[in-house]
C-alpha cells in the first residue's frame, strides 16, 4: 500500500501529538489524531489522561463540521465501551470518509475490531503507516496486551571503574545534578517505581516525581490541572523490614510492598502507615518471584515500570530476563576496587558473559548516559513484544 506525502506528514503530525501524552495517559495507550480536508490539517487532538476524551474525540471535539474528511489515528480507534464510548462509533456519527490508522491495537478488546466496525459503516480505511513509530510510543502498554508483562526499566549510577556505592553503603551523589534531573523525567513517565528494602534502609528514598526539579516543554500537557501524577511506588521486601517511618510513606501516593510474609498481625503497623500489602509467589529460595510481581503489576494496569536499586535487586531482575531497557549513567570519578558493583552476577567463565546492544550513548552534564536494550534471546523464555 502506497501513502500520499500529505498522508505521511499527518500521520508524523498525529505522532508529535501523541507524544504529548508521555507523562499523563497511563495505563492508557499514547495516542494523537489529526483531521484534515483537501491536504490541510484543520483539526488535531490528543489522548490527554485515562477516563478522559481519546484523540478522536478530542479532535473531532474542535470541528462542527467532519463530513467527508480524513482521520489519521496513530492507534486503532476502539470499538468497545470503558469509561468512554468507542471511538469508532464517534468517527462514523461524524461522517469522516477515510480514516488512517498508523497500527492495530493489541488490546483483546479491539484488535482489529474497530477497523473492521469502520469499513462495515463505509468508510475507507488504511492500516500500517507509520507503524514502527506509533509502536515505539507505547513499549508497555504493545508488552502489556501481548504478553502479559510490563516493559522494564533499569536504571543504574556509577563510577568510571564500575562502582555503585562505597563499601559502607554510601551512594549519594554519584552522578550530578543534570543525570538526577534525567532520572525525574524517567520516574515520570513510568506506571510503577519498583526498588528493593536495601535501598529504603540505606538511603531512605521516597521515589517520587518532583517536578519543581526540572521543566518539560507544554507542562501544562504534562501536569494536568497543575498536578503531577505519582507514578505507584513498589518496595521488593520479602521479609517485610520496611520501616513504618520510612520517607516514602509519609509523601502521600499509593506504596505497595511486596512481601513473603504472610502474617496480617507483622502488616498492620505498615498498613496503618499507609502501605499496601501483597503477598507475592516464592522464586524457589524465600524470596518474592520478579516474574511473578511483574505479572501482577501488568494485572493492575502498569505499562512502564522502572527498576531503582542495587546490585542485588538489578542483577535478580537482569538474571530474570524481565529487563528491557537499561540506563546506566556514569560519572568521571574512581570509587576503588572495595566499592560495591554495579549488578550482582557472580560469573566465572567468558563464555558466561552477557551481550546487550548500546543504542544511545550522551552526555548528560558532567555525566555519560548509556542507553542498552537487553537482547530478546536472553530473556529466558518469557514472551516479548
Amino acid at each position: 500500500m502506497s501513502f500520499s506525502d500529505v498522508d505521511l506528514r499527518m500521520m508524523a503530525e498525529a505522532l508529535r501529538l501523541a507524544e504529548r501524552g508521555r507523562y499523563s495517559t497511563s495505563p492508557n495507550p499514547r495516542v494523537g489524531c489529526v483531521i484534515c480536508r483537501d491536504g490541510q490539517l484543520i483539526s488535531q487532538g490528543w489522548h490527554q489522561r485515562a477516563g478522559e476524551g481519546h484523540a478522536e474525540v478530542n479532535a473531532l471535539a474542535q470541528l462542527s463540521d467532519a463530513k467527508g474528511a480524513t482521520a489519521y489515528v496513530t492507534l486503532e480507534p476502539c470499538s468497545h465501551q470503558g469509561r468512554t464510548p468507542p471511538c469508532a462509533d464517534t468517527l462514523i456519527n461524524a461522517g469522516v470518509s477515510r480514516v488512517v490508522v498508523a497500527m492495530e491495537d493489541p488490546n483483546p478488546l479491539v484488535a482489529g475490531r474497530g477497523i473492521t466496525r469502520l469499513r462495515e459503516a463505509g468508510i475507507h480505511v488504511d492500516v500500517g503507516l507509520m507503524a514502527v513509530q506509533a509502536e515505539a510510543l507505547n513499549p508497555g502498554f504493545m508488552r502489556r496486551m501481548r504478553g502479559g508483562l510490563p516493559w522494564l526499566r533499569l536504571k543504574s549510577a556509577s563510577s568510571i571503574d564500575g562502582r555503585t556505592a562505597m563499601a559502607s553503603g554510601e551512594s549519594q551523589w554519584i552522578t550530578g545534578p543534570e543525570a538526577r534531573v534525567d532520572v525525574q523525567k524517567l520516574r515520570a513517565q513510568s506506571c510503577a517505581i519498583l526498588s528493593g528494602v536495601e535501598t529504603i534502609l540505606h538511603d531512605d528514598a521516597a521515589l517520587t516525581v518532583r517536578a519543581d526539579s526540572f521543566s518539560i516543554e507544554d507542562v501544562s500537557a504534562q501536569a494536568l490541572d497543575g498536578q503531577w501524577r505519582q507514578p505507584l511506588r513498589v518496595i521488593v521486601d520479602s521479609s517485610l523490614r520496611t520501616p513504618p517511618t520510612a520517607k516514602l510513606l509519609a509523601g502521600g501516593g499509593e506504596v505497595l510492598i511486596a512481601t513473603r510474609v504472610t502474617d496480617i498481625a507483622k502488616h498492620k503497623a505498615l498498613m496503618a502507615a499507609g502501605a499496601k500489602i501483597v503477598v507475592i509467589e516464592d522464586d524457589g529460595g524465600g524470596k518474592v518471584s520478579l516474574p511473578a510481581l511483574m505479572r501482577y503489576l501488568a494485572d493492575r494496569g502498569c505499562n512502564e515500570v522502572l527498576l531503582e536499586a542495587g546490585a542485588v535487586l538489578a542483577g535478580a531482575a537482569l538474571r530474570a530476563g524481565l529487563v528491557d531497557d537499561w540506563f546506566v549513567y556514569m560519572a568521571p570519578c574512581l570509587m576503588g576496587s572495595s566499592g560495591r558493583p554495579l549488578v550482582d552476577w557472580p560469573m566465572t567463565a567468558m563464555q558466561e558473559q552477557q551481550a546487550v546492544d548500546i543504542i544511545d550513548i550522551r552526555a548528560v552534564g558532567k555525566d555519560w548516559r548509556i542507553q542498552c536494550r537487553v537482547p530478546k534471546a536472553q530473556h529466558n523464555g518469557l514472551e516479548q513484544a
